[in-house]
């Protein structure tokens, strides 16, 4: 039995005035979803447990089994360091370092944009290799990561933090309680504000300037975090695995949870991603492996953005170009009854808020033996059924069962 999880990263979303009151899952075309969740179990899932930020990192890792009360360490910043291979060291604290544009008015400084234009990593690296460059007799050392999202590791550093993430506050005044608080956050925003002028003429963003593009102004830290101490796949399910995305906090998940992390070139994290490459590659990698993650960033991306076209594009290449092909190819494979997959999102990234928020995720799943539910794929529909599941070790070990 083969074992594939599709997950369309903050896919789900609120009634929204523009689509007659639809929802973002309602409102895009998804046959191949409404397929599976009619055809099969659909229900809730709740991937962000009470008490907790609804954040990518706590519900992927509900998605994967792996209980954020047991195993989550504070933050995204130390999952990402395993996905570009950097070890920590006993009291290294890291930091994700997102470069962002920072815009002003007469209210204030603006978060006019948390990803720096979707900067390239190629640009990136140059303005990493400045930061890492300067700062590193103040203890702290800069990696290079993926278009605008990067790592900090401060040595023997402070970690009892409130941080904002950035996409939080797209195109708020950045307000006093936005901004890093704890003890020990002097070293934080010295790092943050010295940031401004290292990089307000830095050659990157001359050439981005010159070309109309948004600049890298500042850089934005939070998502701190300790290493976390995670059972393997193989450890608790006794079955090898893979997992595919273009970030790096997922490919920190699969290097924790013992998954082989598989490289898809032209995997952008947007719209542009390379659908079928990641599509042919899942299925190549069941060749194998037990199990395989596919995980699709654009749709949260979009969200975030608040940018409704690209997410309703995002969902229907999801489902046109993931689901679709995934689903046929296993077919031809191994058989109708040779493996099981399920569809899932792991939080709402409504386009009017332009964050995370904190509701129950659909989910469907094809193959096992539960009844039809009738219901097509979206979060409205989902609440029409009757189950609701809420342990993620009891769910991922059902659904790693023939």
């Amino acid at each position: 039995m083969k074992y594939i999880i599709l997950i369309g990263d903050g896919m789900s979303d609120d009634p929204i005035e523009r689509l007659g009151g639809k929802t973002t899952l309602q409102a895009a075309k998804t046959p191949n979803m409404d397929k599976i969740s009619s055809a099969g179990e659909f229900g809730l899932f709740e991937s962000v447990p009470e008490g907790y930020q609804p954040g990518s990192d706590v519900a992927n890792m509900s998605i994967l089994g792996y209980a954020p009360a047991k195993y989550y360490t504070g933050g995204r910043a130390p999952l990402e360091a395993a996905s570009i291979g950097v070890d920590l060291l006993k009291g290294d604290v890291a930091f994700r370092c997102n470069l962002v544009t920072i815009g002003g008015g007469e209210e204030g400084r603006i978060m006019t944009d948390y990803s720096a234009g979707h900067i390239t990593t190629e640009e990136a690296e140059g303005i990493i290799e400045t930061l890492d460059k300067e700062f590193k007799e103040d203890g702290v050392r800069f990696y290079t990561g993926t278009s605008y999202r990067h790592l900090m590791v401060w040595a023997d550093g402070k970690s009892k933090y409130k941080m904002t993430p950035p996409h939080d506050i797209s195109d708020k005044v950045i307000q006093s309680e936005h901004l890093p608080s704890g003890d020990g956050v002097e070293m934080i925003m010295h790092l943050m504000e010295r940031s401004v002028e290292l990089l307000k003429d830095h050659p990157v963003n001359k050439a981005r300037r010159d070309a109309g593009k948004n600049t890298a102004d500042c850089i934005w830290l939070w998502g701190q975090g300790r290493p976390p101490q995670m059972p393997t796949f193989k450890e608790s399910y006794n079955i090898s695995g893979a997992i595919i995305s273009a970030v790096d906090l997922m490919k920190g998940l699969g290097v924790f949870a013992g998954l082989e992390v598989i490289e898809v070139e032209g995997a952008t994290g947007y719209i542009d991603t390379n659908y079928k490459g990641k599509a042919d590659a899942a299925l190549d990698s069941l060749d194998r492996h037990d199990f395989v993650c596919v995980h699709i960033e654009a749709p949260d991306e979009a969200g975030h953005q608040g940018k409704l076209e690209d997410k309703l594009t995002a969902i229907e290449d999801f489902d046109g170009k993931i689901v679709g092909p995934v689903m046929k190819g296993a077919t031809e494979k191994f058989g109708a009854d040779g493996f099981k997959l399920m569809i899932i999102t792991d939080h709402p990234t409504p386009v009017e808020l332009k964050t995370h928020t904190m509701d129950d995720v659909p989910y469907a799943i094809y193959g096992g033996s539960a009844e039809p539910s009738g219901l097509t794929f979206s979060e409205v529909e989902a609440r029409k059924s009757s189950i609701k599941k809420t342990d993620p070790a009891a769910f991922i070990k059902e659904f790693l069962s023939p």
